[in-house]
């Protein structure tokens, strides 16, 4: 990967030394809030501490003016057509770079190197299987059910199975959560296709890359050889890019939220699912 992040927008958000001034017109009584320069996009004021001085709380329906955290991941202006993943314009990670290749710099703030990425997609295809136990789950949903209530359901359902990596508080079980939450859900998407067509599953094949994995689950069936269209897996890696993180929107404030109670990590995607379901939000895309 030759492509160059973008340094000025990597750097973290700092306090600018101006401030704004808000006055009660009733009382004349005035506070002052700092002012926060992101690295892109409009200024922020900082209202931490609006309440506790003022009393007041801000309304703000859908967040509309309010960033909810700092986030040195994913930047987006949909009007001038950008995208950034860690700093990285997101034409060049789609041309110069696959979807692994991205998840680690989602993951890790840097790509990988050639060794790093190998390593990576070690702990990634390890985890491309699903419990074994979890085939007979499907079969609880109805054929004709919708592919993101089984989504749900089987996401979550997964908390149940890896006990091992469902504490929050231990970065281990994090990044053990995250490789199989990676590995496993081209799988689980691809099972609950296979189940509305009523064909039987196909397990990963860890030989392929993560695109040609999926697309193989999907399309291929035991009665005739299946041979994955390259052309095809390079549009679905870069589907994949493209999807990869959205910033601060719905499912990812949903997961955060979730998340914020300490719930477990399968729990907290299950609950993201969920909101993308919804026809103002990845539901439009069907």
């Amino acid at each position: 990967m030759s492509a160059e992040p973008l340094k000025a927008i990597r750097e973290a958000a700092k306090a600018s030394g101006d401030t704004v001034t808000l006055t009660e017109d009733a009382t004349g009584k005035s506070w002052k809030m700092n002012v926060i320069n992101g690295t892109v996009g409009p200024k922020v004021i900082d209202i931490q501490k609006l309440f506790s001085d003022t009393g007041y709380f801000t309304f703000d329906p859908g967040f509309t003016s309010t960033g909810s955290c700092e986030s040195k991941i994913t930047f987006i202006d949909g009007e001038k057509g950008i995208l950034l993943h860690r700093g990285y314009a997101i034409e060049d990670l789609a041309t110069k770079s696959d979807f692994i290749e991205v998840a680690y710099l989602l993951h890790h703030g840097e790509l990988p190197s050639a060794a790093q990425k190998e390593d990576y997609i070690k702990h990634v295809t390890y985890h491309t299987m699903v419990h074994e136990q979890m085939v007979s789950f499907y079969s609880g949903f109805r054929r004709d059910a919708h592919p993101m209530a089984i989504m749900v359901g089987v996401v979550g359902a997964l908390s149940a199975f890896y006990h091992d990596s469902l504490d929050i508080n231990d970065p281990r079980q994090r990044e053990i959560a995250s490789h199989r939450l990676i590995a496993k859900m081209p799988t689980i998407a691809a099972m609950a296709y296979k189940y509305a067509l009523g064909q039987p599953f196909v397990y990963p094949q860890n030989h392929l890359n993560y695109s040609e994995n999926f697309l193989n689950m999907t399309f291929s069936v035991p009665a005739e050889p299946y041979k994955v269209n390259p052309v095809l897996a390079k549009a679905m890696d870069r589907i994949f890019i493209l999807h990869a993180d959205h910033e601060q929107n719905a499912s990812t404030s949903t997961v955060r939220l979730a998340g914020s109670s300490g719930a477990n990590p399968y729990a907290c995607i299950a609950a993201g699912i969920a909101s993308l379901w919804g026809p103002a939000h990845g539901g439009a895309n069907e």
